[in-house]
């Protein structure tokens, strides 16, 4: 089957009552038939049910579409992306171990290689996603694993993931990517090589900023890790948000191509502008990275970046005379979403670590929503020009 049929017609067997839809299992526990079957149950001679924490009948329907539209063997959900993030690195690493890691990743994906894992002497080098020939003289006998976000968030850092992926099969590497951006739909990078495929389902497979969650895809022996860490440490996804997200997982086709076309559109219509230093968006022909993104992704994805001309105080001018679009610090939304990095998604890292992938004072992040993009183009255009004059007035 395709992508969209996948998405939409892989179902929980249905119930005697029949249901075309399924319901939500919105239970914490689950009764056992006998005291044999609860024996061989946790002595997991087979598969089942058992307590909400370690599996649900809408968190393993969520899991197996996840599986089959990224291609791999299996998949386990989680509470939120960052759970997933994390479940993806701590229980396939131990004291001594070392990471190496694109720089220019989610702040707080950042902050756990920086400030976490080393407080169990596990250490990461970041290195930056336009370097190539430096990923490798940074792999160390210890080095255990390779991880990066493509396109990174915000900077949109495309990375090749044919070539990482046999960087990390010439060392015997685990190759983890965050797919968060491109979602299973744009970019499979278990095509190219990938074991493990982190997402936060919060953003474009949830699409329209309900609920919170995210999911790890991959090779069967390294999920079977995860999967027992979580159901020892708890981040489980809780039944109701599990039902939401493979309800999502339906419309996720039909929405990013809207995202697309929009998001290129706006792209296209704001390269060339006087009052934008830079639009960088993985389709668009001036991106560094535009062969590669052609190469491996379907299309550019959801996401835009605008550098404001006049630095930070004229972005914080731009960015209030906004009138339809959301401020918030989410993205992937039906509504299109403003967000200055600088002061919120990486606002814990140093200057220095800000300015080292591209995330300067007057850079705002544009999740593009599903609107008319006239209507986003409007709302931009007259923020621009009133936060000109206010500039100019200043």
């Amino acid at each position: 089957m395709n992508f969209e049929t996948r998405a939409i017609r892989t179902q929980l067997d249905r119930t005697q009552h029949r249901e075309h839809s399924a319901p939500v299992y919105n239970t914490s526990g689950f009764i056992f038939e006998d005291a044999e079957q609860m024996r061989a149950l946790f002595a997991e001679e087979y598969e089942g049910h058992m307590y909400s924490r370690y599996s649900n009948p809408n968190s393993s329907e969520f899991e197996e579409k996840i599986k089959l539209l990224e291609g791999v063997e299996d998949a386990f959900a989680t509470a939120s992306g960052m759970a997933a993030v994390f479940a993806s690195l701590a229980p396939l690493l131990q004291n001594g171990d070392h990471i190496v890691a694109s720089s220019a990743l989610f702040g707080a994906s950042v902050t756990i290689l920086t400030k976490i894992l080393p407080r169990y002497g596990i250490t990461a080098t970041l290195v930056h996603p336009e370097q190539p020939e430096a990923w490798e003289k940074a792999i160390r006998p210890n080095t255990k694993m390779l991880f990066l976000e493509t396109p990174s968030n915000p900077g949109l850092a495309v990375i090749d993931l044919a070539w990482a992926g046999e960087l990390a099969r010439k060392h015997g590497l685990i190759f983890n990517v965050d797919n968060c951006f491109a979602t299973p739909y744009l970019q499979q990078p278990a095509h190219y090589g990938a074991d493990l495929i982190t997402h936060s389902a919060t953003k474009f497979i949830d699409g329209q900023g309900r609920v919170l969650g995210g999911v790890v895809a991959g090779r069967k022996d390294l999920i079977a890790e995860v999967r027992k860490f979580c159901r020892a440490t708890g981040p489980s996804m809780a039944p109701f948000n599990a039902w939401v997200l493979s309800k999502s997982l339906e419309t996720l086709a039909v929405r990013m191509d809207r995202h697309c076309d929009n998001a290129l559109r706006i792209a296209e219509h704001f390269q060339d502008h006087p009052e934008v230093e830079r639009v960088n968006y993985p389709f668009l022909p001036s991106h560094p990275q535009y062969d590669i993104a052609r190469r491996q992704m379907k299309a550019g994805g959801g996401i835009i970046t605008l550098t404001v001309r006049g630095g930070l105080e004229r972005c914080r001018q731009f960015i209030d005379a906004r009138q339809m679009i959301s401020l918030s610090a989410n993205l992937g939304d039906t509504r299109t979403i403003i967000t200055h990095p600088a002061f919120s998604t990486h606002s814990k890292l140093s200057e220095e670590e800000r300015q080292a992938i591209g995330i300067l004072p007057g850079l705002v992040r544009l999740s593009v929503g599903l609107e008319h993009p006239n209507d986003i183009i409007a709302d931009l255009e007259q923020a621009l020009e009133k936060s000109k004059v206010a500039s100019e007035v200043r």
